[in-house]
């Protein structure tokens, strides 16, 4: 980042935007990410002489997946600010992103004065009724003795319970108004508990169906990313012999290495992972949805199983599928309680069948054909380079799965993905933001010719502020999933999936002054990989790979846990 020095303030917030950024400084926030307006000025004003470091993005969505992909890393809320009518706008797909996958962060958006609310004025939009769905809470302060009750209101609600984005709409006369701290040092919101003590009937329940089950798996999603969840979770799996089932968001939560993990369940998971959970007398969701791309036909999904589902968020219990077991409360409390509870028991003949399934339905990165670079290959590569000391993060798209089936997670929070709002474009900017964390971990960008070109101006972030993001770009010349859809579902007819233009993506990166290569041949890839981490900085490698690959196995949309689409003929038509 560019190098700056400031000093604090040395007075009390003379207006709303001063105390703002004074927040930020008494609260630790010291990292934000953003793009002015005119709504805004103040508030950037007032960050001129703050302390917090603040990112410009090129755009106002790239500033939020920044922040969001900062606060996947490090696990703090991130903070994005935008301005305005189009500004605020433009973080709906971040602020829906982060919602879907419950990622804590802070919206602050500029709006025009309270006298013209309502009455269509330059650059206004409604960005409080518009986020509503896609927020877990937001506000419109339109009295300046309220913004700092909302302002630690809201980074109480995103980080607590589960997480997620609050937005806070300030207009322009809000910020610039006469205010000052009220010195105000606890939040208190009636009917909101952020971490509820599980029914200790429900948890006994649940002790005592895992002690009978012989064929167990946790089902563990992105609410058991939390601080000290990995560690009880691997003692309880490995004292008794529990399968593990992993989502895109827990990747690493559970350590890919270890002989009970079975990866990634669901659509594109392993052949093995849906065979297990097929198999399994007692499933125990951990923090997940139980959504549709992991559960498909819930009238055939784990059909010999009691469904046990643990969540700090009760209205997802029962939501999607049938629970017998519901606990609702803090993940960490639950799984401290089983802790402590459970007799360590050995289950030989399930950790024989599961050795077997895995032997016998193994991940493989196919040979390439002729001169051709396999993407899977690619991936593979760069997991191996790694060592599984780096966050690597995706965009959405075949390559997406390809890095959940190949890329090998031992920890939490470093493996980034967007997942329930499935969102192209997500991965550079949520690269800048893990890169800024501060773990100190290399971060490494898989992307796709697709995803990669919807916020690539990025670039111009990642060069300016000189962030060492190892870029590999999986580049197959088409829109892989949904060609891969086409091929297998609508007779091959490639309608608007094909790229009749790509750029040199590795000149391109040049352009913005960052190294770039291009990688064509198979023998060449490995190094190249090597190199690519190897470079200070910022890096760029564009592989071309095989455009005729597909995700497999596959289970299409709607169908049931060993509904395979293996094969190039005949596959089941989606529900």
């Amino acid at each position: 980042m560019t190098k700056e020095t400031k000093k604090k303030r040395g007075r009390a917030p003379a207006n709303g935007a001063e105390l703002i950024v004074d927040f930020f400084e008494r609260n630790g926030v010291d990292l934000v990410f953003g793009y002015p307006g005119g709504a805004v000025i103040p508030l950037y004003d007032a960050l001129h002489d703050g302390n917090a470091k603040h990112v410009l993005a090129r755009h106002e969505q790239g500033a939020a997946h920044a922040a969001d992909g900062f606060a996947r890393a490090s696990g703090r809320t991130g903070v994005v600010i935008a301005t305005s009518g189009p500004g605020a706008t433009n973080l709906v797909t971040g602020l829906a992103n982060a919602h879907m996958d419950s990622v804590p962060l802070v919206a602050i958006t500029g709006q025009v004065n309270t006298s013209s609310l309502g009455t269509d004025g330059f650059q206004e939009a409604d960005i409080y009724g518009i986020s509503i769905p896609i927020t877990k809470y937001n506000y419109l302060v339109k009295n300046p003795a309220d913004l700092e009750d909302v302002l630690a209101e809201a980074f109480f609600l995103a980080g607590t319970g589960r997480p997620g984005p609050v937005l806070i709409d300030v207009p322009r006369d809000i910020q610039t108004a006469p205010a000052k701290s009220n010195g105000k040092k606890t939040v208190s919101i009636p009917g909101y508990d952020p971490r509820p003590v599980p029914d200790d009937g429900e948890v006994e329940a649940l002790a005592g169906a895992i002690s009978r089950s012989r064929r167990p798996v946790f089902y563990v999603g992105g609410g058991a990313s939390g601080e000290g969840v990995s560690e009880t979770l691997l003692k309880l799996a490995e004292d008794s012999d529990i399968a593990v089932v992993s989502t895109l968001q827990a990747k690493g939560v559970f350590p890919d290495d270890r002989e009970l993990s079975l990866g990634l369940p669901g659509m594109h998971g392993a052949k093995y992972a849906n065979l297990a959970i097929n198999e399994s007398d007692l499933i125990i969701g951990l923090g997940v949805r139980f959504d549709d791309r992991v559960v498909g036909d819930v009238r055939g999904f784990a059909p010999l199983a009691r469904v046990a589902h643990v969540d700090v968020d009760p209205a997802e219990i029962g939501k999607r599928v049938s629970v017998d077991i519901p606990v609702a409360g803090d993940l960490k409390l639950v799984l401290d309680r089983l802790a402590k509870t459970i007799k360590p028991s050995k289950k030989p003949a399930w950790r024989e069948r599961l050795a077997r399934l895995k032997s016998e339905h193994p991940l493989i990165v196919p040979e390439s054909r002729g001169n051709l670079i396999k993407p899977q290959a690619a991936i593979r590569a760069l997991s191996e380079a790694t060592g599984g000391e780096a966050i690597i993060v995706t965009d959405v798209g075949q390559h997406q799965m390809w890095a959940a089936q190949f890329v090998t997670s031992t920890k939490p929070r470093r493996f980034l993905s967007s997942g329930g709002l499935g969102t192209m474009g997500f991965g550079l900017p949520a690269s800048v933001g893990a890169a800024l964390s501060g773990t100190g971990l290399p971060v490494a960008l898989v992307s796709g010719d697709g995803s990669f070109q919807m916020t690539l101006q990025e670039l111009a972030t990642v060069r300016q502020y000189d962030i060492p993001v190892k870029i590999l770009i999986i580049d197959n010349g088409c829109l892989g999933m949904v060609r891969q859809w086409q091929e297998f579902f609508f007779d091959k007819r490639y309608s608007q999936t094909v790229f009749e233009y790509n750029p040199d993506f590795s000149a391109l990166a040049k352009v913005y002054g960052i190294p770039g290569k291009r990688v064509e041949n198979p023998a060449d890839l490995t190094d190249s990989v090597r190199e690519l981490l190897e470079t200070p900085g910022p890096g760029l490698l564009d592989v071309v790979c095989d455009g005729g690959e597909n995700v497999l196995p596959m289970i299409p949309a709607g169908k049931g846990q060993t509904d395979f689409y293996e094969a190039e003929e005949n596959p089941p038509r989606p529900s």
